[in-house]
């Protein structure tokens, strides 16, 4: 990996940034330039954090719309304390579940055109897909068991994305549940790096 770049980590409901950390400390030694930041989500769960409700309808417009302006905030805070605000060519979003809708519907919105979309076991919030971000290529990783968020939603995403041009990688995990496995995060490793190069 020749320059340097961001890696912004999203985790799902009821968790926080730091749960992400061990991902990040794993990939550290083979994206020895990058800076990593996992931020928790700007509204409160029971369990820990959440990027928006779920009570009632979670994508209902307003639902989004608070989700957009909480997770905008957060990510500018994060590119402006690190210094890429000129560069988000180099940075890339990495989520899992809510997490992953969120990034998702960020980059198929337009709002943010980035260097690298990784989405775990997320879907695209129904929205129009703006072919405004396009150039940023996404990889879309599912556990065929995901009980919680089924792979079919990944299925969907990489066709709307598709169609609105852009470069979609989609991966269905055999034996793989509602999770980052394993062979998830080397695949989305070998992505990154690939972005990166």
């Amino acid at each position: 990996m020749s320059q340097h770049s961001l890696i912004i980590l999203f985790h799902g409901i009821g968790a926080s940034g730091a749960q992400l950390m061990p991902l990040a400390t794993s990939w550290r030694p083979s994206l020895p330039q990058s800076r990593f930041a996992a931020p928790d989500a700007p509204f409160t769960h029971w369990r820990g954090h959440q990027w928006f409700r779920i009570d009632g309808n979670p994508l209902a417009p307003d639902n989004l719309r608070s989700a957009r302006d909480g997770f905008d905030n957060t990510v500018s805070d994060i590119v402006r304390r690190e210094g890429f605000e000129a560069m988000h060519d180099r940075i890339a979003f990495v989520g899992v579940s809510q997490g992953a809708i969120v990034a998702l519907d960020a980059v198929a919105s337009g709002r943010w055109k980035v260097g690298a979309l990784v989405s775990f076991a997320g879907l695209l919030p129904p929205t129009q897909v703006s072919p405004q971000s396009n150039t940023t290529p996404i990889l879309l990783l599912h556990g065929k068991d995901d009980p919680t968020i089924p792979p079919m939603a990944s299925t969907m995403a990489a066709n709307q994305l598709g169609a609105a041009g852009f470069n979609v990688e989609l991966d269905i995990l055999p034996s793989v549940g509602h999770t980052i496995s394993p062979g998830g995060a080397e695949k989305a490793l070998e992505f990154l790096q690939r972005s990166f190069s």
